[in-house]
């Protein structure tokens, strides 16, 4: 059996930059077990104070574009200039197991020993947007423990890759030139939210693709609202195997900082994105409740029977669930 440790000593052992007793903190932050869960909240309470001063950055980006060679890249390039960066990689779950399919740290083997960084891999948990069910909660622990810049590497790129915009400060979204239909294979909304298209691998014999892409990229945003940051979306091409280009998406981040520092959004966002989480907590907590209810234990898997024979229709065999659901609770 896992040791569990105090309060005092997650809370003082995150502030000091224990990274050991960090990564227990966001392992106990990710446990289902309810001692684990009650224990975070408390930690994360005294830690609260200490959070909010680092700059959060959102990066993904379409299959075979290079996240994780970019990350790294781009997260040396941070160190360098004698800064700390937090990486959180978001790894796919498996349905069977529920554990991550890909990870590991060793993509990143390079910032994995750089002593100003930190790579924690997660599992999505089957969970939509990206993100792991508890992204948000790990940042603060990172921010606590005194890392500078953090970056959140979701799953892929799709529809529900969403999340990560409501959870970050600055949304990079990484795209390959001459993949073919570049545009139709995109998703509008994500384009929206970027707050920079970085058009990678942008070396070699690729070179004049990536320059026609931008230009693509860059005629597309222009049908696009303008963004209520006050930072105009841009699009770029850079080299991550070649190390071209991050130098600029660099500044453009810094420079993405000071506008909207000055202009009052970035702390208008955070606080938006407070309120989002909160409601994000309320639909989590309430699908985990209906689910360990004993009532709907005994009758799902004989409810799922019916509906998969066609014997039943789905939102019937759901509102009598959900009846179940709130009939036990008025018997309590």
């Amino acid at each position: 059996m896992r040791q569990r440790f105090s309060i005092e000593y997650y809370t003082d052992g995150i502030i000091s930059r224990d990274r050991i007793v960090l990564s227990r903190a966001i392992t106990m932050i990710e446990s289902k077990i309810s001692e684990d869960r009650t224990l975070s909240r408390q930690i994360l309470q005294n830690i609260l104070p200490k959070t909010g001063n680092s700059l959060r950055i959102g990066i993904t980006g379409v299959p075979g574009v290079g996240k994780s060679t970019f990350i790294e890249v781009l997260g040396k390039h941070i160190t360098a200039l004698g800064k700390s960066v937090a990486v959180l990689t978001i790894d796919p779950s498996s349905k069977r197991s529920g554990g991550s399919i890909l990870g590991d740290k060793t993509r990143m083997e390079s910032l994995a020993h750089d002593p100003l960084a930190y790579i924690r891999p997660s599992a999505s948990s089957l969970s939509l947007g990206g993100v792991a069910r508890n992204t948000r909660e790990t940042m603060l622990l990172c921010e606590a423990a005194g890392f500078e810049i953090i970056i959140v590497e979701t799953v892929g790129v799709g529809q529900s890759e969403t999340l990560v915009k409501s959870m970050t400060d600055f949304f990079l979204l990484l795209m390959l030139a001459g993949a073919g239909d570049e545009l139709q294979g995109m998703k509008k909304g994500i384009m929206e939210m970027a707050d920079i298209i970085a058009i990678n691998k942008a070396d070699g014999e690729n070179q004049t693709a990536c320059s026609i892409a931008v230009q693509e990229y860059k005629n597309a945003l222009h049908l696009f609202p303008k963004s209520e940051s006050g930072f105009d979306p841009t699009v770029v091409c850079c080299s991550a195997l070649e190390n071209t280009g991050i130098d600029t998406i660099w500044k453009m981040i810094i420079d993405y900082k000071k506008i909207t520092k000055k202009n009052g959004f970035f702390n208008k966002n955070r606080q938006l994105q407070n309120r989002d989480w909160m409601h994000d907590y309320i639909r989590q907590t309430l699908e985990t409740l209906f689910y360990e209810k004993p009532a709907v234990k005994r009758k799902i898997d004989s409810v799922e029977k019916a509906v998969e024979e066609g014997k039943q229709l789905p939102i019937e065999a759901a509102e009598n669930l959900l009846h179940l659901f709130f009939e036990d609770n008025a018997r309590k």
